[in-house]
C-alpha cells in the first residue's frame, strides 16, 4: 500500500495534480520573426558627416625649369625643388650611336663606360671610395642621340662631389690599362648578349627594320665584329669631338638656388673649355628613315629553346613630331600597361607568356613601334596569330571609352612618379635637352597629351599599330617554329644570325 501511495504521488506530482488541465496539449512554438525585406544592421552614424565624392583629378603639367647660359657656352636648366635637400646633376652632349662612325658600333657606349675609370687625379677603384664615402651615386650612360653622366647627392656634401662630376665629364683618364679591362668585359657581354632571346629580337629588328647604314641600324653596345675595330686612340678621338662645354646642357634638379649653382660650376667645370678646332662627331642624317617594305619574317634558330620570343616592328614616331605625347597613350592601350589588351590575351586569357609588351621609342628621328612577348615554344604560332589579331582589331577599331579614359590616367600619373624624385626629373629633362627639345617640352607635351579624346587615339593606332605591312622577329627553334608558322599561312621565312647577319 505505501508502494502504491508513493506511486499516485509522484504521478500526481508529474501531471501537475490539475485535473482537466493536467491533460491540456503543450503551448504552440513561438512564431519568428520576420525582418522587413529592406530592414539590415544599421550602421553608426559618422561623426565626421558623409564623405565627399571624389572628382577626376586635375590634368598634371610638368614644371619647366629655368634655362641659361654658362660662360663656356654650356646651356643650363634648372629646376628648383626645396622639399628634400637632395640634388641630382646631369650633364648631357647630343652625341650618342647614331654618330657611330661606319663599322665602328658602340663607339658612344664605350666612350661612355670609359669616362667613370679613372679621372682627374682619382684612379677606379678611389674614385669609386670617394663617391661611396659621400654616399653618392654617378653613372655615365650612351643612348641612340645622347650621352649623359649623372650624380645624384645630399645637398650638404654636393660640394665635394660636383668636383667628382666634373672630373669624369672634362678630365678621364682613358688609361691604357683600363681600356683593356674594359674592352675584354665589353666583348665577353656581346657574347652572352646572343644567349638573351630578347636582346637578340632587339638586335635583329634594328639591322632589318632601318636601311642599310641608317643611323639606328646597329645596337647602342655595338656588336662583337664592331667592337673588335675600336681602339683606345678611337675612343679618344670620339670624345674630344662630342664632350665639350657649347655642346652641353647641365640638367640641374633639387634643393639648388642658381646663386648656389654657379660657384659650384665655376669649380667643378673650371678647366673644361671650348677646343679651338670646330671638330665634331658626324650629325645623324635626319632625312633617313623607317618606312613600310610589306610583312617581312625573321627567324633566328635556338634549337631546343623552351621559349620563343615574338617581336612585331612597324614605323613609329620623332620625338618631336606632333603625335608622340599621344602614341605614349596609344601604347598604353594596347601593350604598355599590365592590363594592356596584349598582356591580358596572352597572359590572362591565355598562358602563353608571362607578360607581353609594346613600346614607341623616344628618339631624335622616326624609329620605331615595338610589340613583343616570350611565349611557350608550343604555342608561338598560336601567340603570335592573337598578337597579330590585336593589333590588326585595335587598329581597325581603336579604343574603348573605358580604355581612352585609363589610357589618360596612366600617363598622368606615369608623368607624376617621374617628376616626384629628382633623379627620374633630371633623367626626363636630359632627354629632352639630348635630343634637341626645348626645356618647356615636357610640360606642353603634357598637355597635349592629355586633351587627346577618342577619336584621336583610334586615327594614331590606324597609322601606327597595323601590323599588315611590320616586320616581324621570332627567335626560337626553328624545328618547332615553322609547322606552326604555316598552320597561320606564314610560309615565307628570313633566317637571321644573333646579330642580325644574313644567313
Amino acid at each position: 500500500m505505501i508502494r502504491v501511495a508513493r506511486y499516485g504521488l509522484a504521478l500526481c506530482l508529474i501531471a501537475g495534480c490539475g485535473g482537466e488541465d493536467a491533460v491540456r496539449p503543450p503551448p504552440p512554438p513561438p512564431k519568428p520573426i520576420v525582418a522587413a525585406a529592406d530592414a539590415g544592421p544599421t550602421a553608426p552614424a559618422d561623426p565626421l558627416g558623409p564623405r565627399p565624392a571624389l572628382g577626376a583629378p586635375s590634368p598634371f603639367t610638368p614644371p619647366v625649369p629655368v634655362a641659361y647660359k654658362r660662360p663656356n657656352g654650356m646651356a643650363v636648366w634648372l629646376l628648383e625643388r626645396h622639399s628634400l635637400p637632395i640634388v641630382s646633376m646631369q650633364i648631357v652632349v647630343p652625341v650618342g650611336a647614331a654618330q657611330d662612325p661606319e663599322a665602328k658600333g658602340g663607339l658612344a657606349y664605350i666612350t661612355a663606360n670609359m669616362l667613370d675609370e679613372g679621372a682627374g687625379k682619382r684612379g677606379p677603384l678611389e674614385l669609386a671610395r670617394d663617391l661611396d664615402r659621400l654616399g653618392a651615386t654617378l653613372s655615365t650612360h650612351a643612348y641612340a642621340d645622347y650621352s649623359a653622366v649623372q650624380l645624384t647627392v645630399l645637398k650638404k656634401n654636393l660640394s665635394a662631389a660636383a668636383p667628382i662630376l666634373g672630373d669624369v665629364v672634362a678630365k678621364p683618364q682613358m688609361a691604357p690599362i683600363e681600356w683593356k679591362r674594359v674592352h675584354d668585359l665589353w666583348q665577353n657581354g656581346l657574347k652572352a648578349r646572343q644567349s638573351e632571346p630578347g636582346e637578340v629580337a632587339n638586335v635583329v629588328i634594328a639591322k632589318r627594320a632601318y636601311p642599310a647604314g641608317h643611323p639606328y641600324s646597329h645596337p647602342t653596345e655595338g656588336t662583337i665584329p664592331s667592337a673588335a675595330k675600336i681602339s683606345l686612340e678611337d675612343v679618344k678621338a670620339f670624345y674630344g669631338a662630342s664632350f665639350r662645354p657649347d655642346r652641353a646642357t647641365c640638367i640641374v634638379v633639387g634643393d639648388l638656388t642658381r646663386a648656389e649653382l654657379d660657384p659650384l660650376l665655376d669649380q667643378a667645370l673650371a678647366d673644361w673649355k671650348t677646343p679651338a678646332a670646330q671638330t665634331a662627331a658626324k650629325p645623324a642624317d635626319p632625312v633617313k628613315k623607317a618606312e613600310p617594305a610589306g610583312r617581312r619574317v625573321v627567324i633566328v634558330d635556338r634549337a631546343d629553346a623552351p621559349q620563343s620570343v615574338i617581336a612585331v616592328a612597324r614605323p613609329g614616331v620623332a620625338a618631336s613630331d606632333e603625335d608622340a605625347p599621344i602614341a605614349s597613350r596609344v601604347n598604353t592601350i594596347i601593350g604598355g600597361s599590365f592590363t594592356s589588351r596584349l598582356n591580358q590575351d596572352l597572359r590572362e586569357e591565355h598562358g602563353w607568356s608571362y607578360g607581353a609588351k609594346s613600346r614607341f621609342s623616344f628618339t631624335k628621328m622616326r624609329s620605331l613601334f615595338v610589340a613583343q612577348a616570350a611565349v611557350h615554344t608550343e604555342h608561338t604560332g598560336d601567340a603570335l596569330k592573337a598578337m597579330l589579331a590585336d593589333l590588326s582589331t585595335y587598329a581597325k577599331e581603336g579604343p574603348t571609352d573605358e580604355e581612352t579614359e585609363k589610357s589618360r590616367l596612366l600617363a598622368r600619373a606615369d608623368l607624376v612618379e617621374t617628376f616626384e624624385t629628382v633623379d627620374a626629373a633630371a633623367r626626363r629633362l636630359g632627354r629632352s635637352a639630348g635630343i634637341g627639345l626645348l626645356p618647356e617640352h615636357e610640360a606642353n607635351a603634357s598637355k597635349v597629351m592629355n586633351r587627346a579624346d577618342k577619336a584621336t587615339l583610334k586615327k594614331l593606332a590606324a597609322s601606327y599599330i597595323d601590323p599588315n605591312e611590320a616586320l616581324i622577329v621570332i627567335v626560337g627553334p626553328r624545328k618547332e617554329i615553322e609547322p606552326q608558322l604555316k598552320k597561320i599561312g606564314i610560309e615565307k621565312l628570313e633566317a637571321s644570325g644573333p646579330e642580325g647577319q644574313t644567313l
